[in-house]
């Protein structure tokens, strides 16, 4: 550090300094002087409009993170000077920090659906609340996965699905993805686990809805008109509900004819184009406007209440199965394989971007060949006498 002449008191080589952003938050980053030269390292860490005690807390947290890499910094030229090999700037950053770095990161690019993560972060703490960046290896990601496996409880007091723990892990090896590419971390531990040491996903059980099933749903009356027009719109064209509750009119396009689907999926940023049957056109809503901008479904009611209508829909039909509205989607994949649809076709159909995603549909379709084949011997079958 330099003396200040006219303070006599020594001067940081590192400043922590803001730049206002135009939607009121401000940019931390530092300011650093060491031997007559100025450079400056942004840090892609916010403090944010204190809207709410969550806000300020999260600000609390981002500025602690920002404060530690601050101080590192002095360390490093310090030790340089000195000759002094230090490890990396980001080995005693909280791991709780980073992720709540990651998770205001996450909200300011606007991504939906982060609550899962808010509860990783929950179980980070509750893991190890003074874990370091550089604590984090390949011991410590067995350590984790073994802990929420068998020790850690969920809401209900009760230990999670392996499914659930498989999507906690993701979220986790997303955020240390992240932090790989923000040089806080030199590798994640996660990505070097082998095939036995990894914890895998429990096969999918789809419930679907059968041919006769759907007919029997067609022919019985819905309390919500616009709710029976999108789930059986989406049994006919595989469409998820967030493409559905963004379709707009100007993604319909009629050739020769032939209406197709024309967007983009909301869940995997990919563009789809869909050709749709007469059966799916069929369940299109009214069209009461010239603006191609409008949404199709506009008035299709939140997804709590959607998903209740559709259980007393299928109720009041007599069908005895689980449905929500992601069934549809899980129609169309069986229903596309028994009328003779090739596993290629049905996969770029559906929008799954690798082909093995869609032989669960295969799956499926063959265990109903295999019960028809068994029905058939039943039909047959003789008394002993």
């Amino acid at each position: 550090m330099t003396a200040n002449r006219k303070s006599g008191r020594l001067k940081e080589p590192v400043r922590v300094r803001t730049k206002k952003l135009a939607d009121g938050s401000e940019s931390y980053y530092l300011d650093i002087y060491v031997d007559g030269k100025r450079s400056y390292e942004f840090l892609k860490m916010y403090h944010l409009p204190e809207v709410n005690v969550r806000v300020r807390e999260q600000n609390r947290a981002t500025r602690a993170a920002v404060e530690t890499i601050k101080s590192q910094r002095i360390i490093d030229i310090t030790n340089s000077k000195a000759g002094i090999k230090t490890k990396s700037a980001w080995a005693k950053l909280a791991l709780a920090d980073w992720m709540e770095r990651f998770y205001a990161l996450q909200e300011r690019k606007g991504i939906r659906k982060i609550e899962k993560l808010r509860s990783v972060i929950k179980m980070v703490n509750q893991y190890g609340r003074d874990t370091k960046m550089g604590d984090i290896d390949k011991k410590w990601a067995l350590g984790f996965i073994d802990w929420i496996q068998h020790t850690y409880k969920g809401r209900t007091g009760r230990p999670v699905s392996q499914g659930t723990v498989v999507s906690y892990i993701s979220q986790l090896s997303i955020a240390l993805n992240a932090a790989v590419r923000a040089e806080c971390l030199g590798e994640n531990p996660f990505m070097r686990l082998s095939a036995a040491e990894r914890v895998k996903k429990p096969e999918s059980k789809r419930q679907f809805l059968t041919i006769e099933e759907m007919k029997t749903l067609i022919a019985t009356g819905c309390r919500s008109e616009i709710v029976k027009q999108a789930y059986l719109f989406s049994c006919y064209s595989a469409l998820r509900l967030s493409d559905i509750e963004n379709l707009r009119w100007k993604d319909l396009v009629c050739n020769d004819g032939r209406y197709m689907i024309a967007t983009v999926q909301q869940k995997t940023s990919t563009p789809i184009y869909t050709p749709l049957s007469r059966n799916a056109i069929r369940w299109l809503p009214e069209r009461k406007t010239d603006n191609d901008n409008a949404l199709i479904f506009a008035t299709l009611p939140s997804r709590p209440t959607t998903n209740k209508i559709l259980g007393q829909w299928v109720k009041k039909a007599g069908i005895d199965k689980k449905i929500t509205y992601h069934t549809s989607r899980h129609t169309f994949g069986p229903m596309m394989m028994t009328v003779g649809a090739d596993l290629y076709t049905t996969c770029k159909l559906m929008g799954h971007a690798d082909v093995r995603t869609t032989q669960i549909y295969a799956k499926i379709v063959d265990s109903k060949k295999i019960e028809a084949v068994d029905m058939v011997d039943k039909l047959f079958e003789q008394k002993e006498i």
